[in-house]
């Protein structure tokens, strides 16, 4: 059975995929949820890369998930262990040589973002309504403890890798994404992976909002289409 390792976004915490967890060891398999140093300006990619390899060991059987800012760690990863399969939730999906902080200009998300939120009426960004709307206060509250601002080193890194690999790679996407538009998210996966988003109700904090289903999701290896 494969082993599951959760790479978080921006800030770094492992709290994100805590019930995504819960939900993949409860059906039996080995479950590793890196916590990343997304505030340390001394980190950047390539940290968080030797962080994932180390954390994954010498298991051969791997399925990375990745979430947010977690898709530029995923391909480094990739040029150094073998992985069975990625599944990119939500996910900034980099061309070699990208950085995230160039990534919004070269795939358009600026406006995409500005679009969806003129069409949506809900105003310029603010972490209430881009990240939070969906999620319930409880949880919310109970993840203000794991919050970590990323620092610039983690936007500023290269991301230089060769290509991604030659592995299955899926994509979900939350239908209601304030951040990365679904539209947005359809386009960048069909120009750069060739593959098409399968695509759930809820916003950019998928694995809080709809932990169960993200988790059956990443357990299915052969699904493709909407989910």
């Amino acid at each position: 059975m494969p082993t599951f390792v959760l790479i978080p976004g921006a800030g770094g915490s492992a709290w994100v995929w805590s019930r995504v967890a819960r939900f993949l060891f409860e059906a039996g398999h080995e479950v590793i949820a890196v916590d990343l140093p997304g505030d340390d300006e001394a980190a950047g990619l390539h940290r968080y890369a030797e962080l994932v390899v180390d954390a994954v060991g010498s298991r051969s059987d791997v399925v990375l998930v990745a979430g947010s800012l977690g898709g530029f760690t995923v391909p480094l990863v990739c040029e150094r262990v073998p992985v069975r399969e990625v599944v990119l939730v939500n996910a900034m999906i980099p061309d070699p040589g990208d950085t995230a902080l160039d990534w919004w200009a070269h795939t358009g998300a600026f406006e995409a973002q500005e679009e969806a939120a003129r069409a949506g009426g809900y105003g310029p960004f603010d972490v209430a309504t881009y990240f939070l709307h969906d999620v319930d206060p409880e949880v919310a509250a109970e993840g203000e403890p794991y919050q970590r601002a990323e620092a610039d080193v983690g936007f500023e890194s290269v991301c230089d890798f060769t290509a991604w690999p030659a592995v299955k790679i899926r994509v979900l996407v939350g239908a209601d994404d304030r951040f990365f538009p679904v539209g947005l998210q359809r386009r960048i996966a069909r120009d750069r992976l060739g593959v098409e988003v399968d695509v759930l109700p809820g916003g950019h904090l998928l694995p809080l909002v709809q932990p169960r289903s993200v988790a059956d999701y990443v357990l299915q290896t052969t699904r493709s289409g909407d989910f």
